[in-house]
């Protein structure tokens, strides 16, 4: 696959830029598209030897020409905003916008991997499981789970699509390179900084009856494991379908902090402070990938990195400047 020629969309963003750094070093030619105006992609991703960056509605309206000669589709980019209430803006940029890449990539045969979100999944009162025969059942809790849902659920009643297609629900990303995204941030990235500017760290206190403070558990996932999924994915692809992305493991938020005061040899202190009025009843308290079909039928068998071991090597980074 060296010297292959990749479109990778949302290229500004925390994934997307770690994904095509990656790529790059590996040798291929990767054409980056995103809205580059807004100017808060890290430096050193801008810094890359692109092959072309275009603008992302620029790209949409030339979509077919520039996807020529394109060996495959990287599709990370979205409105990633939880909290986000403008409608068409989130139609246009998670739903309609990835609708008319399938098509293009359908129609010019070009293989299509896409960034769908664990934010389908609503409060986890169905489960985590990505059998496609339970997507009808899926009630997200806010505007960009939607959004997502409604694109997977599109996917699915295609009768015509890419050569091959899969469709990747991100769990709990975190890692290098996603400090610009400020309060989209990880809680690792808030964590780290609030323990070198107070001692302390913040979790959101629980008011579920039955779950301890701090005990609200999702699946963290390392960004280097996501990126070595899709490049994986990419060059001995499995089956077209969509497909769970996380450890397969729930830990604690105070598992998460207790890792950080390791790794950063700091005496645990933890605060616990109130959910937010607009969090709550949106707040989802449990999560944890289902990963038997990435295993078994997309064919991705490598293992993930434990908790621990990612935040110290992403408190590692930190401590070198970021």
């Amino acid at each position: 696959m060296s010297g292959a020629r990749l479109l990778v969309t949302g290229a500004a963003g925390f994934i997307a830029g770690r994904l095509a750094e990656q790529l790059i070093r590996e040798g291929n030619q990767v054409i980056g598209v995103d809205d580059f105006s807004r100017n808060q992609a890290p430096r050193r991703w801008m810094a890359l030897p692109w092959r072309e960056t275009v603008d992302r509605e620029t790209f949409l309206e030339g979509m077919e020409s520039m996807l020529s000669g394109v060996d495959a589709v990287f599709h990370l980019g979205a409105r990633t905003d939880t909290m986000a209430t403008d409608k068409e803006l989130i139609r246009h940029l998670n739903l309609e916008y990835s609708q008319r890449l399938w098509a293009a990539c359908t129609k010019l045969g070009i293989p299509l991997l896409y960034a769908s979100s664990a934010a389908v999944y609503g409060d986890g009162s169905l489960g985590y499981s990505d059998d496609p025969e339970l997507i009808s059942q899926l009630r997200p809790l806010n505007l960009y789970g939607q959004s997502k849902l409604d694109f997977d659920v599109w996917v699915q009643e295609q009768s015509q699509e890419p050569p091959y297609y899969a469709g990747f629900r991100f769990f709990n990303v975190y890692g290098p390179g996603e400090g610009h995204k400020g309060r989209m941030a990880s809680v690792m990235w808030h964590g780290y900084k609030q323990i070198l500017q107070t001692g302390e760290i913040q979790l959101f206190a629980s008011d579920k009856e039955g779950i301890a403070h701090g005990e609200q558990k999702r699946d963290f996932i390392y960004v280097d494991d996501v990126v070595d999924c899709l490049i994986r994915q990419w060059k001995s692809p499995g089956a077209s379908g969509i497909y769970n992305l996380g450890t397969g493991r729930a830990r604690s938020f105070n598992d998460l902090a207790r890792s950080l005061f390791a790794a950063m040899r700091a005496k645990e202190h933890l605060l616990y402070i109130p959910m937010p009025a607009k969090l709550q009843g949106k707040y989802q308290y449990f999560t944890q990938a289902d990963t038997q079909n990435l295993r078994s039928k997309a064919g991705y068998a490598a293992p993930f990195t434990p908790l621990e071991i990612g935040v110290a090597r992403y408190v590692d980074w930190l401590k070198t400047g970021g």
